[in-house]
């Protein structure tokens, strides 16, 4: 049986864990070559998957990644590594606010001018930048995150309008509370137990679930479905 992805080389960033792993995971599955990256100079990846490592702190080591994306001409691009940090407005300090810009905005900024190239090329591609529900809500202590993140999408709405006629699929995918190293370090357990009592749907999501939203939107499955901003939050953001 052929596989969705079979021939087609995806970019996964921040897939040494969480969602990204499980992305990772999933699309290689369905037949992708995947590059994934994280921060230290080795990193564990999924069976099968490519590491690259790449610090998106770093100005330098984003421009290098770039360069490495225009040279394999990606047909799919998952920006995914992403920070986060909480804070009340007038405390946070403006080396923490650059920094989350840096690798949840501009990184993703670089990456896609640089996948666009090839894409354009192959009037093909698919890019699907990993939000959040603070990128479609937000609340106190999270304008840092949620300035990032809403630029994301924002960013996600043009490439959609420049490219979408290229068959370059540009969307946002913006999990809720779901099960990762980061949510329980922010929320802690009873942070958790306290957002899951507001969910439709009371539990935390799965990163699984995450990556079966975004193999599709990745996919030659996906052809209509262009410069959205989906939410996978159990109904969270809507009721």
């Amino acid at each position: 049986m052929s596989k969705s992805l079979e021939g087609l080389l995806a970019i996964v960033t921040g897939a040494t864990r969480g969602i990204g792993a499980a992305i990772a995971v999933r699309l290689q599955k369905e037949g992708a070559c995947v590059v994934g990256t994280g921060s230290q100079n080795t990193g564990k990846m999924p069976v099968g998957c490519e590491y690259c490592q790449a610090d998106f702190s770093s100005e330098a080591s984003i421009c290098k990644f770039a360069d490495m994306i225009k040279q394999r001409r990606p047909d799919i691009l998952i920006n995914n590594a992403g920070i986060n940090k909480a804070g009340k407005f007038e405390e946070i300090a403006l080396a923490d606010f650059k920094r989350i810009q840096q690798i949840n905005l501009f990184a993703p900024f670089v990456l896609c001018q640089a996948a666009v190239i090839g894409m354009r090329e192959k009037k093909w591609g698919r890019i699907v930048n990993i939000s959040s529900i603070y990128g479609k809500i937000s609340r106190a202590y999270r304008a840092a995150y949620s300035a990032s993140k809403f630029g994301l999408d924002g960013m996600t709405i043009a490439l959609a309008a420049e490219f979408g006629a290229l068959n370059v699929l540009a969307n946002s995918v913006a999990p809720g509370f779901v099960d990762t190293e980061m949510t329980r370090h922010m929320l802690g357990e009873d942070g958790i137990r306290k957002m899951v009592s507001q969910v439709p749907v009371p539990r935390l999501g799965t990163v699984q679930e995450i990556a079966e939203l975004v193999l599709w939107l990745a996919s030659p499955q996906n052809t209509f479905v262009n410069g959205q901003n989906i939410a996978i939050d159990g109904g969270y953001t809507r009721v």
